[in-house]
This record gives structure tokens, sequence and C-alpha cells, in this order.
């Protein structure tokens, strides 16, 4: 018989137990360690590799200092008060229900009090400098500051005040007021919990040491108010109580003096409850809290409201008028609109038909090519294998070929992973590790059968003859480790390591290349290994023998991804482009400095001031932290190297303060502009930014008016038209080569236009001048007469799609399972007018399996009221302004005497079956009757053909004057999306 202890395997369990528990919680906090050095560590070796170590170290300490700074001051501050309060806590305590109650309470606590007590501080502590530490581009933007020059026009603070100063004086002030209000209210639970105050029992309800305790920290809340009030006069400068944005009368002729008045009496208030210390009861700081209160209802609140009610609103542009007017000037230097030139255009236009002939011969290089619809042919046409990807909307950039600048279409061939069925961790990772190729396009021209023009194509990359591209198209390294498409990681580079270039016509049927980049973090050691298998979740990264020595792991491979870490404090344009640069492919990319803190700026939402159709179809679109500015800058250019990942920053802008203000911060990390020439032909690529463009236009349509009267009736505003071709969203602006009035030879720009508000004319064109220069940036506006109509988008397209002649050339090119898709319309200045140009495109209407894509199938031009469609922009613009050629004949629905007299006896009559072919054709169109479609098509051509002999015969004769060239059109509606800038 064997005798056991009672209880004793229960003890020794228990004993377990309490040895199990500290070591799972060492475990689990050594893990927990052990990630967060993970993570950390791996982002400084990902800074270390791009050169840009400084910035992350300087976060972090900024990060740290502020996380223990404000997380100390607050648990220390409220841990000293809950001292005080116990420390002070009554000797006796009166006998009473309550106190019996709390009796058990501190029964409970007393033992654990500080443990307790030491939890919920260091719980309030992490909370405060977690959210504190957020705050770090605050603080360390007040502690650089660069003085604007500027002065607010009421307070006459420099405008820095406002931008870096007042936002790290609200921060602070913010923190104090949640410390003081958190120590009352711990104080008031611990004198409470140990009978310092009391609801129920005879006396005081609150002792003298209680009573003076929280006398002081009221006070303290009361005074800080005082400051509060001070300080928030300076916020009127941001006040929307008028008109517009800014101080309005009201905020400056009744609460601007309001505020200072309830400061002054938060100051005798405050004193109030200090003198309170001594004194036994609660009579003088509760009279004065109460005037507080009352003060605040009544001063603050009422006599402003009866201020506007009653003086402003019965006269309110004359009380508003100088408010209106600070507004607009700080607007327009804001958004730095405040130099655009508007111009009265359209009153005086060309009418000579030589003059208007000559200048429509000039008119060879207009960018027809759609970047927002040709994606897809690029994708057909120059794919080659399908983990090759392009991107849906395409880029706008401009190459000097034979001494000439040329628009060109251009994208990267990035990789979209390993071919489906064949995906394995090293095929993933080692072997498609990159994209190959620049591939670019005339945006003027087009190849046999309405393709691109391709200036630079195929794998390896060769140009239009077939041999290696040279000059300016010169590819040295084709090669695309970072792009908009690359993975989460690769790795490459390592000794013997074979990396897939590109398929090609070899008995290996590929090319290989082994990664030869600066850029990179070296993961041949056991150590990183563990870390990036620990970062990425990733088992193989630590076991897999295919690593080979040397290798390096590239990530956070996408452009603005690594922009945006190199440069916090930056809002990058949502538009990465590439360009070839010295025989390098470069990702250029736009950052802004902005401020939502600029005094009398009117605000905007980025996102809604630059949605637009290329929002919907854009790969990457512009995410902003930040929605709400009231101030923007382009003030850096950046560059990423699509090869070794290399990111340079460079000063664009050197007059703003903003960037000034964190090159000082993160010194070193940008560049001036003289820079950028050390590095040749880097400058020819960089253009105006679209983002920005789309902020100054949406500014634009109620800034263009200066005068306050006229702001103020709002007669004069504009809109931003919709997309003809794409129903409730924006036009998007559109870059092209063109030459405004007054100048000398066609300069890149970027482009869009107006119409009057809720009203479908044409209020003006706006362009910017987009090539480097002296000129760059600068802002036209072209203002259309408002006595006189001029068409808008919306109805040119109208025009366009119910025009005989367009529609019956429309509906040839559908013949066959066909569609058509509108590319984008563009409006050019010309002769004094507007010119309309739009190239239309076929695509076979079947499914994904039959591979369509777009092809040019005709030009579309609107001059005045002439329309015309062509097969090539020539083409169109001789049947408007006439020149050598037979051109595609047009003919009206019901052409008035005039036009009619004008032609022959038989050019009348091929006008008369033209028409009545058109009516037949129509009908059985309606009446789905196809063999009668195919008789009245056969007669339709015969009768073109006619009219065009006929036409021919006329011109070769003597003329006294110009026979107008008719024009017509009818077209099923074309369906499309514009293309938009890119």
């Amino acid at each position: 018989m064997t005798f056991r202890t009672p209880g004793f395997g229960r003890r020794l369990g228990t004993g377990r137990t309490r040895l199990v528990i500290p070591v799972l919680v060492a475990l689990a906090i050594l893990l927990v360690a052990f990630m967060v050095f993970t993570s950390i560590w791996t982002n400084l070796l990902w800074y270390r590799s791009v050169g840009f170590s400084s910035v992350y170290t300087t976060q972090l300490w900024a990060r740290v200092l502020l996380f223990f700074g404000a997380g100390l001051l607050m648990a220390a501050l409220v841990g000293a008060n809950m001292v005080i309060a116990y420390k002070l806590r009554p000797a006796y305590r009166p006998l009473s229900v309550e106190q019996q109650g709390l009796e058990r309470y501190r029964a409970v606590v007393d033992p654990h009090r500080k443990l307790i007590a030491g939890g919920l501080l260091g719980l309030l502590g992490l909370l405060t400098g977690s959210s504190v530490s957020g705050q770090w581009p605050v603080f360390l933007a007040f502690l650089n500051r660069t003085s604007f020059g500027l002065e607010d026009p009421q307070f006459h603070r420099d405008i820095s005040f406002y931008v870096f100063t007042y936002p790290f004086l609200r921060l602070v002030l913010g923190v104090v007021f949640a410390t003081v209000i958190l120590s009352i209210l711990a104080s008031v639970a611990v004198h409470y919990l140990y009978g310092g105050l009391r609801l129920q029992g005879p006396g005081d309800k609150a002792s003298g040491p209680a009573r003076a305790h929280l006398s002081v920290l009221v006070g303290l809340f009361v005074l800080l108010k005082a400051f509060a009030y001070w300080f928030d006069r300076y916020g009127l400068a941001h006040s929307e109580r008028g008109v517009v944005t800014g101080a309005s009368y009201t905020d400056v002729n009744a609460l601007l003096p309001a505020k200072t008045i309830l400061a002054l009496i938060a100051l005798i208030c405050a004193a109030l409850f200090f003198v309170n210390i001594t004194r036994r009861g609660m009579m003088l700081p509760g009279v004065g809290f109460t005037l507080l209160v009352v003060s605040a209802i009544l001063v603050g609140g009422v006599y402003p409201l009866l201020i506007q009610q009653f003086q402003v609103k019965p006269d309110e542009l004359a009380k508003e008028r100088q408010y209106i007017s600070r507004n607009i000037a700080a607007t327009r230097a804001a958004y730095g609109i405040d130099t655009a030139e508007v111009t009265q255009y359209g009153t005086a236009q060309e009418t000579d038909p030589k003059k208007l002939k000559e200048q429509a011969d000039n008119l060879t290089d207009v960018r027809l090519l759609d970047p927002n619809v040709v994606g897809e042919t690029f994708q057909q046409l120059q794919q080659r294998r399908p983990f090759y990807k392009f991107p849906d909307t395409l880029d706008v950039d401009r190459y000097k070929v034979d001494n000439k600048s040329k628009d060109m279409i251009v994208a990267l061939r990035e990789l979209s992973g390993a071919p489906a069925g064949q995906q394995s961790w090293v095929k993933d990772k080692l072997v498609y590790t990159h994209g190959y190729g620049f591939v670019s396009a005339d945006g003027g021209q087009f190849a046999e059968g309405g393709t691109p023009s391709f200036m630079t194509r195929d794998m390896p990359t060769t140009d239009a003859s077939g041999k290696p591209p040279t000059g300016t198209l010169r590819i040295d390294k084709p090669q695309i480790y970072f792009g908009e498409r690359s993975s989460s990681y690769s790795i490459a580079g390592g000794q013997g390591q074979n990396e897939l270039d590109y398929p090609d016509n070899s008995a290996a049927g590929q090319s290989n290349t082994t990664y030869s980049g600066t850029g990179g973090v070296p993961i041949d050691s056991f150590f990183n290994k563990l870390l990036f298998a620990t970062k990425f979740q990733e088992k193989n990264l630590l076991l897999s023998g295919a690593i080979k020595p040397g290798a390096k792991i590239l990530y956070n491979r996408s452009p603005r991804d690594m922009v945006q870490r190199a440069a916090p404090w930056l809002t990058l344009d949502g538009n990465p482009y590439p360009a070839l640069v010295n025989g390098r492919i470069l990702w250029i990319l736009d950052g802004y400095t902005t401020s939502n803190s600029y005094p009398y700026s009117e605000s905007r939402s980025l996102g809604n001031a630059t949605r637009d159709t290329i929002t919907d179809t854009r790969s990457a679109v512009a995410k902003q932290t930040d929605d709400h500015v009231n101030y923007i800058r382009n003030s850096v250019k950046a560059t990423v190297d699509a090869y070794d990942g290399t990111v340079r920053l460079y000063q664009w802008d050197d007059k703003d303060p903003i960037v000034r203000t964190w090159m000082k911060v993160f010194k070193g990390t940008v560049e001036p502009k003289s820079a950028i020439d050390r590095v040749p032909g880097l400058m020819d690529h960089f253009r105006y930014p679209s983002d920005l463009f789309k902020v100054q236009r949406n500014i634009l349509t109620q800034y263009h008016v200066t005068q306050p009267d006229a702001f103020y009736g709002a007669q004069g505003f504009w809109q931003v038209p919709q997309d003809p071709t794409s129903k409730g969203k924006t036009q998007p602006p559109y870059y092209q080569s063109l030459q405004m009035p007054g100048a000398t030879a066609p300069e890149f720009s970027l482009t869009t236009v107006f119409n009057p508000r809720d009203n479908a004319n044409l209020a003006a064109f706006m362009a910017v001048n987009s090539t480097p220069g002296p000129s760059y940036g600068k802002i036209r506006i072209l203002e259309l007469p408002r006595s006189a109509t001029t068409e808008g988008p919306g109805q040119v397209q109208n025009a366009f799609e119910t025009d005989q002649t367009v529609k019956t050339q429309l509906n040839e090119l559908r013949l066959g399972n066909t569609q058509t898709v509108a590319g984008n319309m563009l409006t050019l200045p010309f002769a004094g007018g507007l010119l309309y140009v739009e190239p239309m495109y076929a695509m076979a209407a079947g499914g994904r399996e039959q591979e369509p894509y777009p092809i040019l199938g005709k030009v579309l031009v609107r001059f005045n009221k002439q329309i015309a469609a062509g097969n090539t922009l020539q083409d169109a613009l001789k049947q408007i302004f006439g020149g050598s050629g037979v051109p595609t004949p047009t003919a009206p629905t019901q052409p008035g005497p005039q036009a009619t007299g004008q032609l022959s006896a038989a050019g009348q009559k091929a006008l008369s079956a033209l028409q009545a072919a058109i009516a037949e054709f129509e009908k059985a169109q309606r009446e789905g009757n196809y063999a009668a479609m195919g008789e009245a098509w056969k007669k339709l051509k015969q009768a073109q053909q006619d009219l065009a002999a006929a036409q021919q015969a006329a011109q070769a004769k003597p003329k006294t004057s110009p026979s107008p060239s008719p024009s017509a059109s009818p077209s099923a509606s074309p369906s499309a999306t514009a293309s938009p800038s890119d």
C-alpha cells in the first residue's frame, strides 16, 4: 500500500503552473521585442541601401522623443496628482452608508494600489505617447521653420506662424489640456475613494486639502482656457463664417474682441480659483466660473450671431468686400495662380482662306495617339509573353528625334509574375525578377493599318528599323527591377544566379542575366536571412539553398513608395512616368509641399480636385493622406532608377519656405536645382505635373475673378466640363504640343477648357507651359467672348455624332462586328478660334478570347461650324481648309441654296443621290434589313465617288470666292473613354 499526501499532486501542478506562466510571459516579451527589432532593422537596411538612412533615424528619434516626452509628462503629472490626493486623504471619515460602501472598495484597492496605479498610468502614458509621436512632422517643422516673408492682413504675423508655429502651439496646448483634465478626474476619484469628497453625511462635502488641491487644478484648467481663447484669435484667419474662407466682418468686429474679453474673464476666473486655496467654500470660484460660462454664451455666441444677422446680412457685399478681397489675393498666391495671364480671345478670327490653309498645313504633330485608349494596343502588339504587362493608361513625354522634338506615348513592359501554372517560390522570387524594355510610339503618326508607329519596341529593344536605338532613345539598361508592378520582394544578383531577361529564339528559349546594381540589401548571411524570413513570413528565405553568395533582396520597389519613404513630408503626384535619360530608364515623380494652414486661403480636397476619367483607369491612383490643402507647390522633382533603385530628390521650387524647412530637417537629402544639370538629358523630361494643374484649374473656376463685387455675384464663375465620352466624369487635362497665340513655335503644354457654370458652352481655354525653361509653369487663359456662343466639348461631341457624313464613315468602320472608341478630344487655339480634333478608333467587339485592340479608324475635326472626318489629320484638315489631293467627300443633309448653287449639275445630282442613299441606309438599319443596308451602302459609295469627282473638277476651275466645303455625318454613338493627361 502506498500513501500520498493529500493535495500533493495539486500543489505540484500549481508549482509547475507558476513556473510556466513566467516563462511564457518572458518568451512573449522576447518574441514581441524580436518582431519590433526586425521591423526597425530591416527598415534601416532599406534606407541605407538607397542612401537615406538619416531620414529614418531622424524620424525615429523624433518619434521616440515625443513618445517618451508626452507619455512621461502625462503619466508623471497625473500620477503626482494621484499621490497628492492620496496624501491629502482625511484621517477621519464620518460614518455613513456611503463610506461603508467605499470601505469595501478601499479594502480591495489598498493592498494593490501601487500596482493598479502603475498599470493605469503606464497605459495612459502609452496611449498619449503613441498619439503624440505621430505628430513628429509638426514638431520638426516648428523647430526648423522658415519665414515666408509675407504677413497676413489682419494680425500682421508672418505666414510661417500659421503654417509652422500655430499647429505646434495647438498640439502643446492640447496635450497640456488633456493632462490637466485627466489629473482632475484622477484626483476626484482618489479624493472620493478615500473620503476627501463626500456626497452624503453631515458637514462639508469636501475636506480643506481636497478643496485646495482641486481649486489649483481647476484654476490651471481655466488659465489654459484663457490662453486657448487668446490663441483662437489667430484661428479666425481660417474661419468659414463669412462668404469666403478667412476672418469675415463678423469675425473681426465681433468675435475677435469677444475672444479677447473671454481671455481676460478666464484669467480673472483662474485667479479666483487660486485665491480659494485659503478660503472655505466655493462661492468665489463658483461666481467666476458662472461668469465665464455666461460670457462664453453671450459674448462668444449670441453677440456675433446678432451682428451677422442684423448688420452683415442686410448689406453683405458692402460689409464683406474687404475680406473677399483678402481671400482672393491669399488663395491665388497660395495655389500659385497669381501670375496666371488672362487674355481675351476669339474676337478676331482669321478669314483669309490662304492663311487658314497655311496654318492648317503647319499642324503636322498633333498628338492623336491617346494614352488612355491604346494601352491594350501596346499590350497586344508588344507584350510578347503573357507574364508581361503594360499599364492601362500610358504616359506622354517628348524626345528629340532628328533634332526635332516629338510627343511620344511611352510605357514599360513590366513583369506580372511567373507564368500561370508554373509558379513556385524559386521561380517567383529568383528567376522572374524583373521586367524588360521601354516601348515608345510617335504621338502624332500611325503605322500602316492604324497601329502605333513604334519608335522603340521588341525584345531585345530595337528602333523602327530593327536596329538598336541611338541618340535620346538609346537604352543601356532595359531591365526593370523597380517598377509599379514589381512584386513585394525578389532575390537577385547572386553568383551564378540565372534570372530570365527576355524570351528569345535560342535553344534555351530565353536570354538570362544577373543583377549587378548597387540597390538592394545583401541576404547571404544567416542573420539577414532570419530577419527577412521573419519580415516576409517566408521560411524559404532561411532554408533555401538557391540563394547564392552575393545575392541581394530587393523590396519596397514601387517608385511612389520609395520616394514617399525617402521624403515622408511630400505629397506625391499620382502619375509617375518613365523616361529614357542618358541610356537608363528613370521613373520621374513630382512631389508637392502642402499645407492647410495658409491664412485666408480657400481649402480644397485633393481627391475631389484631381478626380476625372483618368482616376478610374490608372493602375496606381494617388492616395493622399492629408486630403484637404489650401497651399501647394511643386517643390521637388524625384527620380528612381528602374534598374538599381537609386533615388534622387531635386529641389525644383527654391522659393518655397516649406521645402526649405524640410531641407533643414533632413540635411543633404534634397539636392539643389543646379544638380539636375549633372544628369545629361534629365531636365528635358520634366513636365508640369497633372495633379497640380487639376487643383489649379479647380481653383481657377472661381478665382479667375479678381474683383470682389464680381466674385460675390458669382455670375462669371466657370466649371470644368464633363468628359464628352464618359458620362458623369470630369474631362482630364491633356499633354500636347501646341502653339499659343503670340508664340513663335509649338511648346509642350498641359491644356484644359472651361464651361460657364451650369452651361455647356465654352468659356475659356487654359494651357500651362510644360517645357523647362524661362516660361515653364506660365499659365495662360484664353477667355472667349461672353456675348458670343462657342460650343463646348459636349456640344462638339454631339455634332460629331449627328453629322451625316461622319456618321456614314463611322458606320463603315462598324461593319463586321466592329465598334468605335472615341479618343481624347483635343482643343487647339487656331487662327483666332478653336480647332477640335478627336481620333476615332476601331476595335473588334468580341470578348477577351478574341484579344481585340483599338486601331485608328478616323480623325474627326471641327472648326467653327465645319466638320470633317478623314483617314489622317491632314486629310480631315484639307476638307475644311482645302489643299492638294482628293479630300474625303462630305455632304450636308439639307444644303442651303448657296452651297448647292456652287456645285455643277453633276455635283448636285451626286449630292441628291448621296442624300437618298443615306436615307435608304438609315431606314434599312432601323428595320434590321441587312441586305437592303448592303445595297444602300453600294449606292452611297458610288454617290460619294461621283461627288468627289465633281468637287475635284470644280476646284480645277478659277474661283472668285471660296466655296465652303460642305460637311456632315451620322454615327451611332461612339463608345469610349477620353484619354487623360499622362
